[in-house]
């Protein structure tokens, strides 16, 4: 796809990026197949071929419109146009700029709009103000809306069919040492996670620790096109972290791959600043999801709870797992390899609807998503006998919240397993 940018975008980073990006599109519309907005809406300008072509008028002098801005802002930007794309264009990217120029370029939003997007950039990544408004919601749960009570998920009391405390964690040292990114509402929401991830690293002889200025990960803000200031947190984690770098960590940890995408493009976002760009690379290098980490342990990881045949689950791939990092197959062959069987669903590659921000900005669109959703995990979790859902990233866990089977992180599994073996032997 040809473009002649125009005079305002010559010669500056955005403008040669998106023309790069838009020149690998070849217009075939493979991408429409398997975007969830375009199935539901069966709008061409609400499909990755329609916004890129949006973003190619914006790129040649266009000015765009508030339609523009709508059709970009339903993208969930799940990248599961970039797992199908046969030319590799990378619409992730180009979709941020996108939003950024149709944002700059265009009336201000409502005030009901500004109002809640300020609101998630300065709730969500603010952990005090988060951790009290969620230990003031668990409070008045009962009273609220079926819809916000599952973003509320209640307090564990024990860990998963055992007696200790969920949120303990282990006090050995050991001289693997790893990073771990607490993450901005994980903490906050279900910190079993982290906490379980520690554990299960602890009985592998690593020690998991955090860098304690260390913050959100930039993608809460950088997508909702605050893009300075997601930059400013990706500066604030790379000074945080740097230190532990600096003393050879082996590697950083994401537990939820929302924030695992975001940071290992650090590398790709710093690129052209003098300063940051070649310890930014370092750390993206770094970033592994703990599905990676944990594959490398297999062996050691089935000497501690055997390969005999365990209760089976039905997996739900995060978007930012199978199609922002390409990470694909690894949790379901680390689980199998323990004994547990592992079930997809029918439409496992499409997005829940949950998609950071979206089940707030976007909530008609997110609710018919997370039906589909829920209507193929529950049909796969009938027709295999899994009891348990479980997923890898904070959001999709806490949207796909129901009544009757519960959908958990994967390593809180693990971690269970772990502990009823440690208390066979014992």
């Amino acid at each position: 796809m040809q473009t002649q940018l125009a005079p305002q975008f010559v010669n500056t980073p955005e403008g040669i990026e998106a023309a790069r990006i838009l020149g690998k599109c070849v217009h075939c519309g493979f991408c429409t197949a398997t975007c969830p907005t375009y199935q539901l809406l069966g709008d061409e300008l609400d499909g990755p071929r329609g916004r890129i072509y949006l973003i190619k008028q914006m790129a040649e002098g266009q000015a765009p419109t508030e339609k523009t801005r709508l059709h970009l802002d339903r993208c969930l930007t799940c990248r599961n146009c970039e797992s199908t794309c046969p030319s590799g264009v990378q619409y992730g990217n180009l979709v941020d700029i996108g939003r950024k120029w149709a944002e700059e370029n265009t009336p201000e939003r409502p005030l009901s709009q500004r109002l809640t997007r300020w609101a998630l950039k300065e709730g969500l990544t603010s952990p005090k103000l988060f951790n009290s408004a969620m230990a003031i919601g668990r409070l008045v749960r009962p009273l609220m809306p079926t819809g916000i009570q599952r973003k509320i998920p209640e307090a564990k009391n024990k860990a998963l069919n055992t007696n200790t405390d969920p949120y303990a964690r282990p006090q050995t040292s050991h001289s693997r040492k790893m990073l771990l990114l607490e993450g901005c509402v994980q903490p906050g929401m279900l910190p079993n996670i982290n906490s379980a991830t520690a554990r299960v690293l602890d009985a592998l002889k690593i020690e998991l620790i955090s860098a304690p200025n260390a913050t959100c990960c930039g993608a809460l803000r950088y997508h909702l096109n605050d893009q300075a200031g997601g930059l400013e947190n990706a500066k604030q984690n790379i000074d945080a972290w740097w230190p532990q770098v600096e003393q050879g960590i082996e590697a950083i940890v994401m537990t939820a791959s929302g924030c695992g995408v975001m940071v290992k493009d650090y590398g790709h976002l710093f690129s052209s600043d003098p300063k940051y760009a070649a310890k930014a690379k370092t750390i993206s290098d770094l970033t592994k999801d703990i599905s990676e980490i944990l594959q490398a342990l297999q062996e050691e990881l089935v000497a501690l709870v055997g390969v005999d045949p365990k209760p089976g689950v039905v997996y739900h791939p995060p978007c930012t797992l199978q199609h922002g990092q390409q990470i694909r197959g690894k949790v379901e062959g680390l689980l199998a390899g323990i004994g547990i069987g592992v079930r997809l669903c029918a439409d496992s590659h499409l997005c829940c609807g949950s998609a950071g921000t979206y089940s707030v900005t976007q909530p008609e669109l997110s609710e018919q998503l997370r039906h589909n959703k829920l209507t193929h995990l529950n049909a796969a979790c009938e027709e295999s006998g899994a009891q348990v859902i479980v997923s890898g990233n904070i959001g999709c866990i806490t949207h796909l919240q129901q009544e009757d089977t519960p959908v958990l992180h994967w390593i809180e599994i693990v971690d269970q397993l772990i502990h009823q073996q440690s208390q066979i032997q014992s």
